[in-house]
């Protein structure tokens, strides 16, 4: 069984809902769930042994666009949270994350080095993420604190607005040059990011705010999870100038498993062929190199083929992607060595 680092997760998110609704998230990740995508027994199936979870606010007046009769939409932008509710929220998921950290469900990792001893040992290697930083002031001085918690890795914008910059919308057919790129507060994000060892993730930021990180940051280029605007024209994918700008900086794309992200019509089907999860791959070796390409499932925060269901079906991804000629090596790269690579070099290791 091929050991996958996946780039991006929603699952406590889930456990924060399920947590309002009065269940302990640490028992619901332990004990297993029929909701949702990953609890520990599913992550073990399927050789899930760690990656990036979010920390991510939901928009209450956030809601998809249905499509017209040409299969086409354009969900409008969730409209800018307030920044101490959204902190309250933050902190939240963030003491969720540490519970099951105590309690030995999972462990949060600070470096590569215990990324890798957790996997060896059969734990699951937890890495603290921020999804849209709505939570931070502009001051940064909540920044300052998520790092000491174990913050490794975060992305400026969610799919809306927010002081250090602009986000993409849900739209298909569409361009991710959808609106303006970093504030004057989001380039002072950047750099901090830069001197304290945090990640940059690309995957929500409009095209120009791409640009706007690529010429001020010193880390590799990442987007977490995002797929190729060529293959799937919906505005959260990455143009082919934007794939060869992350080819340049030595950084990487995750595979998204969310389906209107991997289909050619963009339209949200569980029946969506692993072949399209494989050409998709292809398209991002073809492009970027086989050290470029990683996986970011998106998992508890997406609709994802049916074939894959949940955190135990990542083993018919690899399978699919040996079938289509990728070797042990190439595997390596793409589950887990890809991903510890460009970590490595964010977080200043080494």
């Amino acid at each position: 069984m091929e050991q996958v680092f996946d780039g991006h997760n929603d699952v406590l998110l889930r456990l924060l809902h399920s947590s309002e609704r009065g269940v302990d998230p640490v028992a619901e990740f332990v004990n297993g769930t029929d909701e949702g995508h990953i609890d520990l027994a599913r992550a073990r199936r399927g050789g899930l042994a760690g990656g990036l979870c979010a920390i991510y606010v939901p928009s209450s007046d956030f809601g998809f666009r249905t499509p017209d009769e040409n299969g086409h939409y354009a969900t409008p932008l969730a409209e800018p949270l307030e920044r101490l509710p959204a902190l309250d929220v933050a902190l939240k998921v963030a003491a969720i994350a540490l519970r099951l950290h105590r309690a030995g469900a999972w462990r949060l990792c600070r470096s590569t080095t215990e990324v890798r001893e957790t996997m060896a040992a059969g734990a699951f290697a937890a890495v603290l993420h921020m999804e849209g930083c709505e939570a931070i002031d502009p001051d940064l001085d909540a920044l300052e604190t998520f790092h000491a918690a174990g913050l490794r890795s975060l992305g400026p914008v969610w799919s809306r607005n927010n002081a250090f910059g602009h986000g993409v919308p849900f739209a298909y057919p569409s361009t991710p040059d959808s609106g303006p790129g970093l504030t004057e507060a989001g380039f002072a994000l950047i750099r901090a990011c830069n001197r304290l060892g945090i990640l940059v993730d690309l995957a929500h930021i409009t095209e120009r705010g791409f640009w706007d990180v690529a010429r001020t940051t010193d880390q590799p280029l990442v987007a977490s999870h995002s797929n190729a605007h060529a293959l799937t024209p919906v505005a959260r994918n990455l143009t082919d100038r934007q794939l060869d700008a992350i080819r340049e900086s030595k950084g990487l794309v995750g595979l998204n498993y969310a389906t209107p992200m991997l289909r050619p019509d963009g339209q949200e089907s569980a029946a969506t062929p692993l072949s399209d999860m494989v050409r998709h791959i292809d398209h991002l070796v073809a492009r970027m190199g086989i050290d470029c390409v990683a996986l970011g499932s998106d998992f508890d925060g997406a609709a994802i083929p049916s074939a894959i269901r949940d955190a135990a079906g990542n083993q018919a991804l690899v399978g699919a992607l040996r079938k289509a000629g990728y070797g042990d090596g190439d595997l390596a790269k793409i589950c887990r060595e890809n991903w510890l690579r460009v970590l490595a070099s964010a977080w200043h290791e080494g």
